[in-house]
């Protein structure tokens, strides 16, 4: 997808839940990781994550669009656009938009370790090694162990 393509989508989707066009700036930008979007309010400009057009489907890509436009919408008309504003939190609940994109499937969950509390049972899912003898289950202060390694 190029960008005129991208400006076109970005544009229907502006005027179908927002009942107005979007006049500005839509790119992709490659640098985003944890992210599906970002809206720079000073150079009103809405980048968005490469990879959700690759690895996802259209809906969580058209998701992430409206949220980037409420962002957007509220910003030129001079309302709340920051994620806590109570104005962006109703305009999400109206134009029916995402708080959050779901994550990537190449960057899904890289757990190395899992540990056990042999009390309560609670399995816990860890990148990087813990020491057992530091530490204990946070919900009930039994001992873990390690069930699972992939190394």
């Amino acid at each position: 997808m190029d960008e005129k393509v991208l400006f076109k989508l970005v544009n229907d989707v502006s005027i179908k839940y927002f009942q107005t066009p979007f006049a500005d700036e839509v790119v992709f930008n490659h640098r985003l990781r944890t992210t599906g979007g970002r809206y720079i309010p000073s150079e009103r400009r809405i980048e968005l994550n490469p990879k959700y057009v690759t690895e996802m489907n259209g809906s969580e890509l058209v998701g992430i669009i409206k949220h980037e436009l409420c962002h957007y919408h509220l910003h030129i008309t001079g309302k709340g656009y920051k994620h806590g504003n109570k104005d962006f939190k109703d305009l999400l609940k109206l134009t029916n938009s995402p708080r959050f994109c779901a994550p990537l499937p190449s960057e899904a969950e890289k757990t190395k370790y899992q540990y056990r509390c042999r009390t309560c049972r609670h399995v816990y899912k860890r990148k990087r090694r813990v020491n057992l003898e530091r530490y204990r289950c946070g919900k009930c202060k039994g001992k873990l162990v390690l069930m699972m390694t992939e190394e």
